[in-house]
């Protein structure tokens, strides 16, 4: 991400449809969409010709897409670079909303937590539950969720941005999984909520700032991964009960605020269930 001379991130780094599409072209394998291998190639993925061969559009216009110069691109031609890109249906929707045809609403940031929420949260006492905001800035905890994360030594009562706890060195063994599920996983989903709400400053710094202090959030945001991770499982190594899995389910507040409400359970009879359980005991 570039920066002006005051440090502050520029907001078409996070949201620019060129560098998005030259992204995901640079991850599509040639000999995947009928291309035969050239060892001339002297960058990874498809050229500009041949995208715009299998979109069935014009190199030229094409380019223009990519440089910013091509204005109120059609949804049927988004498509076409969509299928050409192998974008999946929710990477899809992101390339529209890049390209100023999202049909959705707008969505407005709200940092509180409704009371009706708060009382639901407070209702899930047997496993930990937490509500996040598009940033996963903590705005909310329960009791089981504070056992289980302070185990670590995170405190979730003083807010914390989840992403930076996730990148911080020591977080990696405290998630065995922590490389192929949580940090992509979690870059892919902020990718996503950074291109719905475009005008968030905070957002736009944490980016910035993780991409500066952590090469891994820079290669994986350079991916152009976007995705829902509203269901999953997530492994725990806690210093207190051993290594145990808890299933992770999120779902999103429908008020257009960027909020979701984030619940790990597990099965009773299950390894998870009888180490949540220990927690709970020792509380």
């Amino acid at each position: 991400m570039s920066s002006d001379a005051t440090g502050i991130h520029k907001l078409e780094d996070v949201v620019d449809l060129g560098k998005f599409l030259q992204a995901r072209r640079a991850r599509v394998n040639p000999a995947d969409v009928g291309f035969p291998e050239d060892m001339r190639r002297r960058v990874p993925g498809l050229r500009r010709e041949e995208l715009a061969m299998l979109a069935g559009v014009s190199v030229d216009y094409y380019t223009r897409l990519e440089q910013g110069r091509a204005k109120h691109p059609s949804d049927q031609v988004l498509d076409a670079v969509a299928r050409a890109l192998r974008l999946d249906e929710t990477t899809r929707a992101h390339l529209h909303r890049l390209a100023g045809n999202s049909r959705l609403s707008p969505f407005q940031v709200s940092e509180g937590v409704r009371p009706s929420l708060q009382t639901m949260l407070a209702a899930i006492d047997a496993f930990p539950a937490l509500i996040l905001n598009h940033r996963q800035d903590v705005l909310a905890s329960n009791r089981m969720a504070q056992l289980l994360y302070g185990g670590f030594g995170w405190d979730l009562e003083s807010g914390p941005n989840f992403v930076r706890l996730l990148f911080d060195d020591d977080s990696r063994a405290f998630f065995p999984d922590w490389e192929a599920l949580c940090s992509w996983e979690t870059v892919a989903q902020l990718r996503k909520m950074a291109a719905l709400f475009p005008e968030d400053a905070e957002m736009i710094a944490l980016i910035g700032e993780l991409s500066v202090r952590h090469r891994s959030f820079a290669e994986l945001w350079a991916k152009a991964e976007v995705r829902d991770c509203n269901i999953g499982s997530v492994q725990f190594d806690h210093p207190m009960v051993g290594r145990f899995q808890l299933h992770k389910d999120q779902f999103r507040v429908a008020d257009g605020s960027g909020q979701m409400l984030v619940t790990l359970t597990a099965d009773p009879g299950t390894d998870g269930y009888e180490k949540l359980a220990l927690l709970r005991a020792g509380d």
